[in-house]
């Protein structure tokens, strides 16, 4: 749905919960997690990029609840929708990894456990990364929508606009 009531500052500031959200997804998903594993701090310092990212998505979904103008809150309400979708992946790998850990501890030599431990973590991240590649690629193109003025239909049914 094209809104064209929505001035240039609306526009930036529609644009920004996205640029925010692609930002803390490079930052903590794709730069913080190969960091952690590379390092070696183990299986908790995963913690620390998953920490990082849900606080920025808590953070979008406070900002998404302040009433600005339509335009503006219709777009923060987009970043998190999409941040959801990061939540579901961060679940699912959650669900893996123990998986993976009760499977590893079954193993009476510990050598093979080590190794299934390895292996199925590494597994088990699978589903956050998509996830990550794919809101990523959602919010990247959800910010030319904002500067052409656009909501996606269904948010508008959603939340619809004020009457002009």
């Amino acid at each position: 749905m094209q809104y064209a009531n929505a001035t240039d500052a609306e526009v930036k500031q529609a644009q920004f919960p996205h640029n925010l959200f692609v930002a803390g997804l490079f930052m903590f998903d794709l730069l913080m997690t190969p960091a952690v594993l590379a390092l070696k701090v183990g299986m908790m310092g995963l913690l620390i990029p998953l920490i990082c990212s849900g606080s920025l998505i808590a953070f979008i979904y406070l900002r998404g609840k302040k009433t600005t103008t339509w335009f503006v809150d219709v777009h923060w309400k987009i970043a998190f929708a999409r941040a959801q979708w990061l939540l579901m992946g961060y679940a699912i790998s959650a669900a893996l990894v123990f998986v993976g850990w009760l499977i590893s501890i079954s193993s009476s030599d510990h050598n093979m456990q080590h190794i299934l431990w390895t292996a199925l973590t590494r597994i088990a991240l699978m589903p956050t990364l998509i996830l990550v590649l794919v809101t990523a690629v959602l919010e990247a193109s959800a910010i030319p929508m904002a500067g052409k003025r656009e909501v996606p239909d269904k948010m508008a049914a959603s939340f619809p606009p004020p009457a002009a």
